[in-house]
């Protein structure tokens, strides 16, 4: 029991810290309707930040601020190649993504780079707020108030005039030209979030596991997009659940599913693997949902 307990602790944290990665993506994804590669890089380049500030005796919740304005200087970098140079998004994001593996690696000073004794948000001055009963959960608690946090932030945020223009330009880029505004502005903005909370979720996860990886930042689109798909495919039909709501508990269960896989024997090295035969199931079954089954998926495929 205690074993099982432990896993689902797991799962809901790492779940809901790449919850956090996933809204970013459901920005570009999902409103703006663009493949955002640049993620790969900034999700390891909030990690590389927070562990030199922390190392360096810097609050760890500062250091996850300033890693949302890192990510959010690439996600600039990201839109400006793209709107300004009119270079292809793809390209663009795969410019930002090898450039920051480099200023990863110059922040952070080596590949790998462990802390252990120093003051993380995990047991900072807020854990005394927590009561000694939930001892064994303050990881896990104050990972989901920081994603509710932000996950109301950015809520708030999409009722804003600015957001509303925001998702105008990924439905119909015209009419925010109608409006006298620019729609390349207003993507640049959208790369900018993004790239913002995939920083954030990379500061939180190199807190939550102790260290910095060069490479943590690899599948890091592919865990989101499947994250994206998951939750608004299963819950497109409700009437009361918000899309950010829907994208944290897609996030929980595309975890779940790689966490049962290494349960029952799957080899950890063959986890990217996973993650990507994961994403196709989830890519195909998305498709023939909305073709009407899996019969008409096939037919309309051949044809």
């Amino acid at each position: 029991m205690e074993t099982i307990l432990s896993l689902l602790k797991t799962i809901l944290e790492q779940g809901f810290i790449y919850g956090i990665l996933a809204l970013g993506i459901y920005i570009t994804y999902e409103i703006l309707d663009y493949p955002d590669l640049s993620v790969d890089g900034t999700f390891p380049l909030g990690a590389a930040i927070t562990v030199a500030f922390i190392l360096n005796g810097v609050d760890p919740w500062i250091a996850i601020i300033i890693s949302f304005l890192g990510g959010a200087l690439a996600g600039l970098a990201t839109g400006i190649f793209h709107v300004v140079f009119g270079i292809k998004d793809l390209l663009s994001g795969i410019l930002t993504m090898t450039a920051l593996y480099s200023i990863n690696l110059k922040i952070a000073g080596r590949a790998n780079v462990p802390i252990t004794n120093e003051t993380r948000i995990f047991n900072s001055g807020i854990t005394e707020y927590i009561p000694e009963s939930l001892a064994n959960y303050k990881t896990l608690i104050i990972i989901f108030i920081c994603v509710i946090i932000i996950k109301k932030l950015l809520d708030l945020y999409l009722k804003t005039k600015s957001g509303l223009l925001l998702r105008a330009t990924g439905d119909n880029p015209g009419m925010v030209t109608l409006l006298a505004k620019n729609h390349g502005y207003m993507k640049i903005i959208g790369l900018m979030i993004c790239n913002g909370l995939a920083a954030v979720g990379g500061s939180i996860l190199a807190q939550q596991q102790r260290y910095f990886d060069s490479t943590m930042g690899t599948g890091m689109l592919v865990m989101g997009l499947a994250s994206v798909i998951i939750g608004r495919s299963i819950f497109k039909k409700s009437k009361f659940m918000k899309a950010t709501t829907m994208v944290l508990i897609g996030s929980v269960i595309y975890k779940t599913c790689l966490a049962v896989a290494i349960y029952y024997g799957v080899n950890p090295n063959d986890l990217k693997l996973l993650m990507t035969i994961l994403f196709l199931i989830v890519l195909i079954s998305n498709d023939a949902i909305g073709k009407g089954g899996f019969k008409k998926y096939v037919r309309a495929s051949k044809n």
